[in-house]
Order: structure tokens, then C-alpha cells, then sequence
């Protein structure tokens, strides 16, 4: 299995994991964040959508201008703007070499470049920092009234549910 295809795969494993705590955020909390300089649900689930977004940029082009936020007026609409990203980003992984993949890629933010690496080491970084924000976003769920579901195994709110 090549690196691109190892990708390829923990990135649709990934994918009902993001969107199984995308869902679980109580859409009527979004403003919802645990401390001041903390991001809200709403900022969190924005920038996870210009994640998915940057990836299917650095697939198309090989450039990132880095979403930050992605605007959305209802989880619905943030919900869909996320998969259809994620399947715009397949469709691209599906059909890109190996030689593409290993092409330099580069990630600018307001225009100034922050790094310039190969291709498969900005996604790799995206989904891994995507992770890192699902995982703040799931420790947002119980307080803000919602109930955490299941990630890697169970979580103690999808055990109980079992019972």
C-alpha cells in the first residue's frame, strides 16, 4: 500500500467519525465555548469545514490559501458544505498518481506562505490537525447539552445508550 493509498483510506475511515460529532453538536448552542480565548462550536466546525476545503484545494492545484472560517448559517448547511467537500476530495484523491502526491505542495494564509512540502505532508497535516479540532469540538458536546458519540469504541454517552 503507497503512502497516498494508506491516506486515502484513514481519511474515509476518518469521515463518520468527524461527521458523527458534527451531528452531535446541538445546533442551538453553536455559540457555545468553554473559555474566553477559546474558539466557539460554531468557529470550530467552520474551520474543520475549510479543512476539508483546503484538501481539496491542495488535490486540484497543489496551493492552499488557508481557510480559517468558513461562514455557515445553520449545522445543516455547515453539515452539508462538510461532505460535500469530503467527496469532492475523494473524487480527487481517486484519481491522483503517486507522483502527484509527492509534488511540492504549498499552505499561505492572507497571502504570505507558511510552508512549502510535498503534497502528501500537508495532508497529512490538515487531517491530523483535523483530529485535534474534532476532538476539542467532542469535549464541547456534553456541556453544551449534547452527548458524545462514538469515535474510536464508546464513549460513555453510547454505552449508556446500549443499556
Amino acid at each position: 500500500m503507497t503512502n497516498r493509498e494508506f491516506f486515502v483510506h484513514h481519511s474515509a475511515a476518518e469521515f463518520p467519525r468527524f461527521l458523527g460529532v458534527l451531528q452531535a453538536t446541538p445546533d442551538q448552542r453553536l455559540d457555545y465555548r468553554p473559555h474566553p480565548r477559546s474558539r466557539s462550536a460554531y468557529e470550530i466546525i467552520g474551520h474543520l469545514i475549510g479543512h476539508e476545503q483546503d484538501l481539496v484545494e491542495l488535490a486540484a492545484t497543489g496551493e492552499i490559501n488557508h481557510r480559517m472560517q468558513v461562514p455557515f448559517t445553520v449545522l445543516s448547511e455547515g453539515l452539508a458544505a462538510y461532505r460535500q467537500a469530503h467527496e469532492d476530495l475523494q473524487r480527487h484523491l481517486a484519481g491522483m498518481s503517486d507522483a502527484t502526491w509527492t509534488s511540492p505542495g504549498r499552505l499561505q494564509f492572507n497571502g504570505q506562505v507558511f510552508y512549502e512540502l510535498p503534497r502528501r505532508d500537508l495532508f497529512w497535516m490538515l487531517l491530523f490537525d483535523g483530529v485535534h479540532h474534532r476532538g476539542q469540538l467532542s469535549t464541547y458536546l456534553r456541556p453544551m447539552g449534547g452527548t458524545v458519540p462514538s469515535i474510536y469504541g464508546q464513549s460513555a454517552d453510547s454505552a449508556l445508550a446500549a443499556v
